[in-house]
């Protein structure tokens, strides 16, 4: 503890020590001054209480400076701090700031007046509605860095996103007035602090530190190509993956012996027996994610069936990346994308096109005087 103090102390003064000089100066000299005054010049003469006046405006202005030097020094050392250089305190050395610049100016309106600073505050009541209409920004962003540091809703460095208002990139800068936010196109987007408390945002800090980035896509399989699996098509899918010949030879010892029913099964087809290539391409697609160096299995990882709709029956792989970085997880995640294309052809499955693109091959070629029974899995396959 003792160590952590003297370790503040240090660094506090490397902070302050280029100006603290130059600032002792400005409160001392005012001060010498007023004192010599009365020794030089004629206390009666008039001149001489407009200069005595000065000389108490020039040292509260001297001493609103060397506090506001302390106090961003103060701001520059937590926020250098491993533990608070991410949190929005800029703001709250900014209003601290502008509370002693206020207070500064009734002094020194006091002062010009010959009426005390108490006196002044007492009737600041009357024009309390201006001043809050002057510095409602300054009140809005007060409030809203204080929410946002005792919520621990945004850090420097956080990565938000806020459709509303054309925010989606990395913060830089929470200040009094304005979060500054660089988005992923390199623009710069600045908001008022107390926009992100009065709507809603999306923060993906806890993403960023979790031990994965999820990963959902997947494709539409068209009705006609579902069938129920053949022993010949089980054989020649045997040959396909070393680990799925030994899923669907584990499958069919489990119908021999009369199990129907595998809870512990990891790869999603908890009954013994193998119906559909639909389902076998599940069960091969959660043993790839499985295997896949990029997926983190330890994190929930399925193959699915989505509700049916008018296109074909959605297939859906849900798993999460080891990488959150955004060019390294888009490359895992159109890797698996692409896999998963190529094989439906090896399970004779076909996803979802519109008719711009297969449909209108095959009627090319019927129109054109070929068989129905020549063409064969276009535009993947070949023709006979």
């Amino acid at each position: 503890m003792k160590n952590s103090r003297l370790t503040f102390v240090t660094r506090f003064w490397e902070a302050v020590n280029k100006g603290l000089f130059r600032r002792i100066v400005l409160v001392v000299l005012p001060l010498v001054v007023a004192e010599v005054l009365p020794f030089v010049l004629d206390t009666t003469w008039h001149w001489y209480v407009v200069l005595q006046h000065a000389v108490w405006i020039w040292f509260v202005l001297a001493v609103v400076m060397g506090v506001n030097g302390v106090l961003r020094a103060l701001g520059m050392l937590w926020l250098s701090k491993g533990a608070l250089h991410d949190r929005p305190l800029k703001g709250l050395v900014q209003i601290l700031q502008v509370l002693v610049g206020f207070i500064g100016v009734i002094v020194v309106v006091s002062i010009l007046i010959g009426k005390s600073p108490l006196t002044l505050i007492t009737g600041l009541g009357a024009f309390a509605a201006v001043l809050m209409l002057i510095f409602k920004d300054s009140i809005l962003g007060f409030v809203a860095g204080v929410l946002l540091a005792e919520n621990d809703m945004i850090h420097i460095g956080d990565w938000i996103e806020m459709p509303s208002n054309n925010v989606n990139g990395v913060v830089q800068d929470v200040s009094l007035t304005i979060v500054k936010v660089r988005n992923w196109d390199n623009t710069i987007v600045t908001i008022p602090p107390y926009t992100l408390i009065s709507d809603s945002f999306i923060n993906w800090r806890g993403m960023m530190r979790s031990d994965g980035r999820r990963i959902t896509c997947g494709v539409t399989l068209m009705y006609d190509y579902v069938k129920p699996c053949t022993p010949a098509f089980l054989e020649k899918m045997k040959m396909f993956d070393a680990d799925l010949a030994e899923f669907v030879i584990r499958k069919q010892q489990q119908k021999i012996r009369g199990m129907e029913v595998d809870t512990n099964n990891p790869e999603g087809l908890v009954d013994g027996g193998i119906r559909t290539n639909a389902g076998l391409l599940r069960a091969y697609l959660a043993i790839y994610l499985r295997k896949h160096p990029c997926v983190n299995a330890d994190l929930l990882l399925m193959v699915r069936t989505l509700p049916s709709t008018d296109n074909g029956l959605p297939l859906q792989l849900y798993c999460f990346s080891r990488y959150k970085n955004w060019a390294e997880y888009e490359s895992v995640r159109a890797g698996i994308m692409e896999h998963l294309l190529s094989v439906l052809p090896v399970f004779e499955l076909h996803a979802y096109q519109n008719s711009s693109a297969r449909d209108n091959v095959i009627n090319g070629l019927l129109e054109g005087g070929y068989d129905a029974d020549r063409i064969h899995d276009l535009p993947w396959g070949i023709i006979k």
